[in-house]
């Protein structure tokens, strides 16, 4: 790079990549106080559905309190007695993530919707059309403000998780800008820790080689690394020193597995209970992969015990299917090889090669092609009036929680489903 190309850069004329992370402030509650006025400045807990014992997230309000994700909601009333529980309203987060998005995708195509409150934008192309990065990291939270009404956070920088440690530095409401000539200088002294993505498992790693903070990294091989995670290895020894090469991912990748799971009442012992969040799971997992247009012949199926931990196993139907009810039979069968009534509080049913491509069945088995009718009537039904509009008897009585919404959302593809 010559020294008027360097000048140029730090002129803020051109960045040779640049990267905007935005993050919603407090998401899930902030959407919450901006459907009721009332709660505007008041400590706010959002949980799963009217009889939920655990906070999904809270308001900043709140926070101040000490309240935090995860935490049991009588330990959050104990500490902020006038806190507010309100329960989850899934359907109204994903309309205001999708305004959002929207709204985003016209600063620039090169868009990773990194979850439901966050968004990667590769605008290295678009700063002859909008000016700086800087310009357009403000842009990006007025686009974000015009769709939603809500305050975001934004980091901006020359990679990805520079800008998403950017984005995490002045919150709610924060910019930071981090030219990526200052990026490993800034890293330096920052606990490797505090990146997304290095866990306790891989910071502890790190810690044995010396590595605490981003500028130790420089002390090791990047070969230890890439010998013992691989490519993920070789990419935290780059993200350290402040250049990810990690590009913006545009495209939803196909699913390695698609499932469903719920907690369900502590110690439960009841086989009709049991019964029916097998069923309930099984119909929202059939619905899921129709509507995606995939099939599945492999599934695991289980109850998860405190005790004995997951009670369940692994098996496959004749021929690939998203049929609920041929789903609801092989778990059937699989619990009852592993589950003897032990006391159990979470199911979960997933298949394991979700697949659109064309089915090979097989030789003696005719497709049921009445069972696929009512499932095209069954899915139209609920697709217009709402899930489970209409469904099999038995889920009249299932558990009145609410969905949740998987960290690894997406607006398109598979992942939208809540």
């Amino acid at each position: 790079m010559t020294m008027l190309w360097q000048t140029a850069q730090q002129a803020g004329k051109y960045w040779p990549r640049a990267i905007i992370l935005v993050d919603m402030n407090a998401f899930f509650a902030s959407v919450e106080q901006l459907d009721h006025p009332e709660w505007r400045g008041r400590a706010l807990a959002v949980t799963n559905g009217k009889q939920g014992t655990c906070v999904i997230t809270s308001s900043y309000e709140a926070r101040a309190f000490g309240i935090k994700t995860g935490m049991r909601l009588d330990e959050a009333k104990r500490l902020c007695p006038d806190l507010i529980q309100v329960p989850a309203h899934p359907e109204r987060y994903v309309q205001v993530s999708r305004a959002i998005m929207e709204a985003l995708a016209s600063l620039t195509p090169d868009m990773e919707i990194f979850s439901i409150d966050e968004a990667f934008l590769d605008v290295t192309r678009c700063q002859s059309l909008f000016g700086t990065p800087e310009a357009m990291g403000l842009m990006a939270r007025e686009l974000v403000f015009k769709a939603s009404g809500l305050l975001c956070s934004v980091g901006v920088s020359g990679d990805k998780t520079t800008a998403k440690f950017a984005a995490k530095q002045r919150k709610p409401n924060g910019f930071t800008v981090i030219p990526p000539w200052q990026s490993k200088e800034r890293l330096k002294h920052v606990l490797v820790t505090e990146l997304c993505g290095i866990k306790s498992g891989i910071g502890g790693f790190l810690a044995r080689h010396g590595v605490l903070t981003c500028g130790d990294m420089e002390k090791v091989p990047i070969s230890v690394l890439a010998k013992r995670f691989g490519n993920l290895g070789r990419r935290i020894w780059y993200m350290c020193q402040g250049a990810d090469p990690d590009p913006v991912h545009t495209q939803v990748a196909s699913p390695k597995s698609m499932g469903h799971g719920k907690v369900m009442p502590p110690g439960t012992r009841d086989m009709h209970v049991v019964e029916t969040y097998l069923m309930h799971m099984c119909e929202k997992l059939a619905s899921r992969l129709r509507h995606h247009h995939f099939h599945a012949q492999h599934f695991f199926a289980g109850l998860r015990s405190r005790e004995f931990g997951w009670l369940g196993g692994v098996g496959q139907t004749l021929q690939p299917t998203n049929d609920g009810r041929e789903i609801f039979q092989l778990g059937s069968f699989l619990l009852a090889q592993r589950w003897e009534g032990e006391s159990v509080c979470q199911i979960q049913v997933t298949a394991l090669d979700p697949g659109s491509g064309g089915l090979q069945l097989d030789f003696f088995t005719a497709p049921d092609i009445r069972r696929c009718q009512i499932n095209d009537v069954v899915d139209d039904i609920n697709d217009r009036f709402g899930e489970f509009t209409i469904g099999p008897a038995p889920l009249l009585f299932r558990s009145a929680t609410p969905n949740v919404i998987a960290p690894a959302w997406k607006p398109d593809g598979h992942r939208q489903t809540i």
